[in-house]
């Protein structure tokens, strides 16, 4: 019997049943240790959680002061992972973030190239203030992102896996920002916005950080399970009617293809085909997080402007009128909300 990309068999979906179970055990045990470490933000660190789970990366914007990178730091110890953190500015350097060839002298006199690795070489790095850094600089992660390799003085290096990359970004209009290539946007599973805390939040952060002590994250999976979580996420069912809203709202974003007068007139360029890979995976990974067996509509709308706003170009006429990316991207949600 064939089934399928939709479709499981009987015998797989109640595995498959079993398995989404147990994880969500596991994940609701994951965010009960994040939240001992990051109050509120719920919305932010399941978006988080999303990325990893699809085997994504994700950049988080905000302004400085809001626990982006203790949230980095919190995820690396709750899953088990070798993280390392790259503060950027604009005096980094491609090798800086990659490594280099070095020549060394052995006790025989013999001349040869080593390479020592670079922070990249790591399970979850944290690029603090990306756009800060050089252009040149930023396009050094292009291809680790991609391909989890590096080629460094014409030799590839294979890195770690699961490798993701979990960038931090301050809002363009403050000083000493580069905007990140459009090439690189498109690596970023998720655009994840971060916002100031609530007051009940912002409360606790007050008396609970300022103490003598401080409560530290607890391991709850390590490498392994996280891949095997990873390759979960991609046997997840999805129902045609999830598979077309995808197709819609992503094909709809694009000028040239789309129905709808504002995005023809206002966009400038829209998202391409790994923006409905992205969709997919994210969806399927908010529904295990819930411990649902599938992903709904309701899943594609909520996550189309984490997915798509880093995707997406508004043209100049429309920046000057004041419309927003989250305007059109309501537009191309509105018949599925």
């Amino acid at each position: 019997m064939t089934t399928t990309p939709t479709q499981q068999a009987p015998a797989d979906s109640a595995a498959l049943a079993e398995h989404i179970e147990e994880l969500g055990d596991k994940l609701a045990r994951v965010r009960e240790s994040i939240g001992q470490v990051i109050f509120g933000q719920q919305e932010v660190v399941d978006q988080t959680l999303i990325t990893l789970l699809a085997g994504g990366h994700a950049l988080l914007i905000g302004v400085p002061g809001l626990a982006k990178t203790r949230l980095v730091e919190t995820l690396g110890a709750v899953f088990g992972l070798e993280d390392k953190r790259v503060q950027c500015t604009p005096d980094l350097m491609p090798a800086d973030i990659l490594g280099s060839e070095v020549l060394e002298e052995g006790e025989s006199g013999r001349r040869s190239f080593r390479f020592i690795p670079g922070p990249v070489f790591c399970q979850l790095l944290m690029a603090d203030e990306i756009n800060r850094a050089s252009p040149r600089t930023q396009s050094a992660l292009l291809q680790a992102m991609q391909e989890h390799r590096i080629t460094v003085a014409g030799h590839g290096h294979d890195l770690p896996r699961p490798f993701h990359v979990l960038a931090t970004q301050n809002p363009l209009e403050q000083e000493g920002t580069y905007p990140l290539p459009e090439a690189q946007l498109d690596r970023f599973l998720l655009e994840i916005d971060v916002g100031y805390p609530e007051l009940d939040a912002e409360r606790r952060i007050l008396l609970e950080t300022t103490g003598p002590e401080q409560a530290n994250a607890e391991a709850v999976m390590d490498a392994n399970e996280l891949m095997e979580v990873q390759r979960l996420v991609r046997r997840v069912p999805v129902g045609e009617s999830v598979v077309e809203a995808i197709l819609a709202i992503v094909r709809n974003g694009r000028p040239v293809t789309s129905d709808l007068e504002e995005v023809r007139s206002q966009v400038a360029w829209g998202p391409g085909p790994r923006a409905s890979q992205a969709l997919m995976l994210a969806v399927r990974a908010r529904a295990l997080i819930d411990g649902r067996f599938s992903p709904s509509v309701e899943d594609v709308v909520h996550l189309a402007g984490p997915v798509l706003r880093h995707r997406m170009a508004l043209s100049f006429a429309a920046r000057a009128d004041g419309v927003t990316l989250d305007h059109i991207i309501a537009h191309l949600t509105a018949p599925y909300g």
